[in-house]
């Protein structure tokens, strides 16, 4: 009997095995993932996609063969392997390894690399190294890992709907999918099956690095641009790029549907609905914010979540709100449930008006405490008062007005005063050169939490008659003052294209910032420079140049390099030296710029302008004060100079240690103070200010007996030095130069072309 349950129990437990391994064998094996997704993955734990790029590029070698080098993984593993995240031993460098599962012996060997605690996460033992790492135990070790080696959250977890890859779009780059939340790589990945999905992903630095999840079969594109319909199809476009959507007859008629703003309802990848949108609006656009846009006659009305902007005249083109041009009515304005859906602008644009922000006294502040003026001529005051509907008062020759925040009049936005003819508005509130300044135009003012704000807006050629004589003097020759002109026609057209004041409805300040307007009064000869050159700009190839300029060269110019490396994609701003013929000295050697530097008799069309040479000494003690790290400074030395000679890298050394001063701006800011005497060429001598007057410098250490140190800066020049000089222009209309040969001079391959 014994025997018998021997028997029994042996059989029961050989039959629980026999199940066991039958369960087992049966149980889908859990899916992996490819080697060279799993390392695509850990390498931008640390590295985004170009650096991977660059440090393969560096290195100038492969762990692959030349055949397999074209593989998009290369990079990774290359970075993997150089870092030690992978060995050639455990994983060799070859395709066949790449599109192989991950092991856990793998798996392993790189969590250990990454910190102690995850190799025991991935639980590799003598029976299951060899096998495939399933490939959500990866993403779970993964996202712990990312937690300790991407503190700054580089790695980023997006959810947006997926609408185009190469598979679907003639116009997409390779390995690029377009998605509502921007464009990322996607190397390694298989997305066509998410196709007008929304879907969510792991990303760094805009390349993917994991499909994560299917949010949602069911998608909505709204504000998209719908046109091109024929035999069923229209083309829409979805950000930057079309797509054709099959449309039946049931969702309406092509007529109806072409050349209109719609959302495009989708399931399970069919469009199914069409939602269209005809309500239009136009006028005037006052401010451009993120969230709102102020259109005259309609006040400030809020933007769709979506908001979008097409260029509807010439090639079809999608633009961004910046675009959007305060003081013009270029565009008609979608509104659904009101809020605005999208801008379509239709016609160019063309520079006729600008709108300048007024600063206080002293240029201190765009924000004013009160404002008080007086009106010169009759004019007609204006305020919103909601709803759409305004007020107006009229005002008669020699109205004083006082202004104060809470105003009733500016409880609905900004109010207006237009004057009917050219006498102009008097700020008695702001101080000016020319005492308080008169302004033409309109003036426009609006409260915001910090004050109040003004803003003049006027035609740009009577802009112009009061920015020349403020940016050079009006006794200089009528040649350099049409030079200076066009320049500062062409640099406020771009200032209006750049939109940088949107938010409080102008283009530019009347500051340095931008240049000087109204600083001093009109006069005839300025007036005259500006009439005779009517709307004449720069241009290069088809777009107006960036017209820098600035007061005084050295005898030579810089290039665009001095704005860093956008500026140095300038190609008419070159270094130039300032003599009848246009060349370039080379005076990036320190022994070259300084025997340059400290002649005072080198010939120039600005040699005998008293800011062409000028010199200063700086304390030791001044500059300790200042550069934090160093400890007392003991020597200064211009390590690196651009074209002309410019200052762009300064090496202090200090008793606690040494720093670089990068940028002829950082270097002019480090070097400048207030109190510092800067004798001119002529013997005169002038105050300092928080900037050095160039970064045209030479620099001499100089030790006084009892041991103090002192830095004897030989300059040359006023100014960032790209660009005209103006007093170089007035030294070539001198020798019988005109304005065009000027410009010529200054800015190599331009064109002069009347807008």
């Amino acid at each position: 009997m014994k025997n018998k349950m021997i028997l029994w129990t042996a059989g029961m437990i050989s039959l629980v095995v026999v199940l066991m391994i039958i369960i087992v064998s049966l149980e889908p094996p859990k899916e992996g993932i490819t080697r060279s997704q799993a390392f695509k993955a850990a390498a931008l734990l640390t590295a985004s996609r170009a650096e991977c790029e660059a440090h393969q590029k560096a290195a100038g070698r492969s762990h692959f063969s030349a055949k397999e080098q074209g593989n998009w993984f290369v990079k990774y593993m290359d970075y993997l392997y150089d870092e030690d995240y992978l060995t050639e031993e455990l994983t060799p460098a070859n395709l066949t390894t790449a599109q192989g599962l991950l092991t856990y012996r793998e798996a392993s060997y790189l969590a250990a690399r990454a910190g102690s605690s995850f190799k025991a996460r991935v639980g590799a033992n003598k029976h299951n190294q060899d096998s495939p790492y399933p490939e959500e135990d990866w993403w779970a070790l993964y996202e712990a890992m990312a937690k300790e080696l991407d503190p700054e959250g580089k790695i980023t977890d997006v959810t947006a709907v997926l609408y185009g890859t190469p598979s679907n779009l003639e116009q997409a780059a390779s390995w690029t999918a377009y998605t509502t939340e921007g464009d990322y790589g996607f190397e390694g990945l298989a997305l066509d099956a998410y196709m007008d999905c929304e879907i969510r992903f792991l990303a760094r630095e805009g390349e993917m690095i994991a499909m994560r999840e299917l949010v949602s079969e069911d998608v909505t594109y709204p504000n998209v641009w719908l046109t091109d319909g024929s035999e069923g199809h229209f083309k829409v476009y979805l950000g930057t790029l079309s797509r054709e959507f099959t449309v039946n007859g049931k969702m309406g008629k092509a007529e109806d549907l072409e050349n209109n703003l719609v959302d495009l309802v989708l399931s399970r990848g069919r469009l199914v609905k069409i939602v269209l949108k005809k309500d239009r609006i136009n006028g005037k656009v006052l401010s451009v914010t993120q969230d709102a846009i102020e259109i005259e006659g309609y006040g400030r009305l809020e933007l769709a979540p979506n908001f979008n902007v097409y260029k509807l005249y010439g090639d079809f083109k999608t633009l961004s709100l910046k675009d959007i041009l305060v003081g013009y009515n270029l565009q008609e304005f979608v509104a659904a449930d009101g809020k605005l859906c999208a801008a379509l602008v239709e016609r160019q644009f063309d520079a006729k008006t600008i709108r300048v922000l007024l600063m206080n006294t002293g240029f201190k502040s765009l924000f004013h405490p009160s404002v008080e003026l007086t009106v010169h001529g009759s004019a007609v005051l204006e305020y919103d008062v909601g709803e759409g509907k305004t007020e107006s008062e009229e005002l008669a020759d020699g109205a004083l007005l006082q202004i104060q925040p809470g105003d009733k009049r500016l409880a609905n936005g900004r109010l207006e005063i237009r004057p009917a003819g050219d006498e102009g508005i008097t700020i008695n509130s702001i101080e000016r050169a020319q005492g308080n300044p008169t302004y033409s135009g309109s003036l426009e003012i609006r409260q915001e939490a910090d004050g109040l704000v003004l803003v003049n807006d006027l035609y740009l050629e009577d802009y112009l008659t009061k920015v020349v004589p403020s940016e050079m003097p009006s006794s200089y020759e009528k040649e350099a003052l049409k030079a200076q002109a066009v320049c500062a026609r062409t640099y406020a057209y771009r200032q209006i294209q750049g939109n940088a004041y949107s938010q409080f409805g102008a283009h530019v300040d009347d500051s340095t910032n931008y240049q000087v307007y109204n600083n001093k009064e009109t006069d005839e000869k300025t007036t005259a420079a500006v009439k005779e050159t009517y709307g004449k700009m720069l241009f290069y190839e088809d777009k107006a140049v960036e017209a820098f300029y600035f007061s005084t060269s050295c005898g030579h110019t810089t290039d665009g390099s001095v704005w860093g490396s956008e500026g140095a994609k300038l190609p008419y701003l070159q270094a130039v030296e300032l003599r009848d013929r246009r060349k370039t000295q080379d005076l990036t050697d320190n022994a070259a710029f300084d025997a340059f530097i400290r002649n005072p008799d080198v010939p120039s069309y600005d040699s005998s302008f008293p800011m062409y040479r000028w010199e200063t000494n700086v304390s030791s003690d001044l500059l300790s004060g200042k550069i934090g790290g160093v400890g007392t400074v003991q020597n200064l030395t211009v390590t690196k100079r651009g074209p002309g000679g410019i200052a762009q890298e300064l090496l202090v050394e200090g008793s606690g240690g040494n720093t670089t001063i990068k940028t002829q701006g950082s270097i002019r800011s480090t070097l400048g103070d207030p109190g510092l005497s800067i004798a001119k060429k002529d013997g005169s001598v002038m105050e300092g200010s928080d900037l050095l007057p160039s970064a045209f410098i030479s620099i001499e250490k100089r030790s006084s007996d009892d041991g103090t140190i002192s830095f004897h800066i030989y300059g040359g020049g006023f100014g960032h030095g790209a660009g005209m000089s103006q007093n170089g222009a007035q030294g070539m209309a001198r020798e019988g130069k005109d304005y065009r040969e000027i410009l010529d001079f200054f800015y190599k391959g331009t064109e002069l072309r009347e807008q």
